[in-house]
């Protein structure tokens, strides 16, 4: 059981984290801040926080629990804001999609502080942002990469695992450049085709007719098409180094394709058809087991 939670951006991810900690009964108070003040005032009154914080620092005060849900180009300045109130007794963690850079920016804020922070990575959202969104069940039964590094506090580390273990979630823990390095390949690279493929489709004379004629494998392929420009644009920036890899590997087997198709080879064709379809056979049976 904490005592508090201090909670920095009260959007759908860090609003779900409350939720779920309330219901979980693993915290008695949330205390929140968001940058914009009618973040805030509808999280208050929806009751995803029970206090509304004027900055980031007092939303930190007298928490024993942190969460810090905000862009990840924003990491290194709420790190800032809040350095001066963090101690080895306080549990940080953040929910950023990529690693490296966030826990960077930690060391260089935080400091002798670094010890606090576990770097935590819950594999769960949704296309819409807004505390609004703000779901109990989000992480349920949702993996969480925990990226500790060499002066993550053992307490603080086996803290942040429990407490995501009780919301429902299956944890993992990696170094954040092995985090970077996957993810760039089975999430930030699936958001940028889906990005470039709608943007292809609708830059074409002919292109709102074609959408109209799309059906359901459409409709599940793109449906990460519609995400957070912002949270993506920053992403992809900032795991630009892993991604431009992935992309590298993704373009060479996309001209593997094209090549079968202008020459006209059926069978070799089908074999990189049928191995890509046994290989998400696979996965889909390993996703089931877990």
């Amino acid at each position: 059981m904490f005592e508090q939670l201090g909670l920095i951006g009260c959007g759908l991810m860090g609003g779900s984290f409350a939720l779920a900690l309330k219901r979980a009964g693993l915290v008695k108070r949330v205390v929140g801040y968001s940058k914009s003040p009618s973040t805030t005032e509808r999280a208050y009154q929806m009751g995803v926080i029970d206090v509304e914080a004027p900055s980031a620092l007092l939303a930190v005060s007298g928490a024993d629990i942190v969460l810090i849900a905000v862009p990840v180009a924003a990491s290194e300045a709420t790190f800032k804001s809040i350095k001066h109130l963090v101690t080895p007794q306080m549990l940080i963690m953040d929910v950023g999609s990529t690693k490296r850079d966030v826990v960077d920016a930690g060391r260089r804020a935080l400091r002798e502080q670094i010890g606090s922070f576990v770097p935590a990575h819950p594999i769960a959202g949704k296309e819409v942002s807004g505390v609004e969104h703000a779901d109990a069940d989000l992480y349920s039964g949702r993996q969480v990469i925990l990226t500790p590094i060499e002066r993550t506090l053992t307490i603080q580390l086996q803290k942040a695992v429990d407490v995501w273990s009780a919301l429902g979630c299956r944890v993992v823990q990696m170094s954040p450049e092995s985090h970077d390095a996957a993810f760039a390949a089975v999430s930030h690279l699936p958001h940028l085709i889906s990005f470039a493929l709608m943007n292809a489709i609708s830059g074409q004379p002919q292109g709102k007719d074609y959408l109209s004629l799309a059906g359901p494998g459409f409709r599940d392929f793109t449906r990460i098409a519609a995400s957070d420009a912002k949270v993506w644009r920053d992403i992809m920036i900032s795991n630009r180094e892993e991604l431009l890899a992935q992309t590298k590997i993704f373009q060479r087997n996309l001209q593997a394709l094209e090549l079968m198709i202008s020459s006209g080879n059926g069978e070799a064709l089908e074999g990189l058809i049928e191995q890509a379809s046994l290989t998400r056979a696979h996965w889909r049976m390993a996703q089931q087991q877990k």
